[in-house]
C-alpha cells in the first residue's frame, strides 16, 4: 500500500494541511506513519475526507461526523437523523424558492409601491403563515426533547 504524504493529501483533497492535522486531532482521520516530520496517510483517507465534506455540507458538526465513524473509520450512519436532516433541507429549499419568487416579483412589480400590490400582499400572508408553522414545530420539537 502506497502511503500519501500530507502535502499530497492536501493537493488531492483540497483540504489544507492545518485542517488535516485538526481532523486527526478530532479523531476523524488517522495518519499511519511519518516521513521525518511529515504525516503519512493511507489512500482511504481521501474517501474519509469526502465523507467529512459531505457531512459538513449536510450541516453536521465535526463532532457529529466523528461519531459517525465507527471501527476502522467505517461510517456508522444514523439513518433516522439523516432522514430528518434531508427533510429539513427540503423545507429550507422550498422556503428559499418562495423567497426568490417574492424578490423577483418585487423587482418586476408594475405597481409604484410593491406594498400596495395584491400579489405581494398574498405572498406576505403566506410567508407569515409559514413562519408561524415553523415556530410551532420548533416549540413542539423542544418540548419532545425536554420530556
Amino acid at each position: 500500500m502506497k502511503l500519501l504524504d500530507i502535502g499530497e493529501v492536501a493537493d488531492r483533497s483540497g483540504v489544507k494541511p492545518s485542517a488535516l492535522r485538526y481532523y486527526e486531532e478530532k479523531g476523524l482521520i488517522q495518519s499511519l506513519s511519518r516521513n521525518g516530520l511529515r504525516r503519512q496517510y493511507g489512500p482511504e483517507v481521501l474517501q474519509q475526507l469526502a465523507l467529512i465534506a459531505l457531512g459538513k455540507q449536510g450541516g453536521f458538526a465535526l463532532d457529529e461526523i466523528a461519531a459517525m465513524f465507527g471501527a476502522k473509520g467505517q461510517p456508522e450512519l444514523p439513518r433516522d437523523e439523516l432522514h430528518s436532516r434531508a427533510d429539513d433541507m427540503l423545507r429550507q429549499a422550498k422556503q428559499m424558492e418562495a423567497l426568490a419568487q417574492m424578490m423577483r416579483h418585487v423587482a418586476e412589480c408594475p405597481e409604484p409601491n410593491h406594498l400596495e400590490c395584491a400579489r405581494f400582499q398574498q405572498m406576505l400572508r403566506v410567508a407569515i403563515r409559514a413562519q408561524q408553522r415553523e415556530a410551532r414545530a420548533s416549540r413542539s420539537a423542544r418540548m419532545r426533547q425536554d420530556s
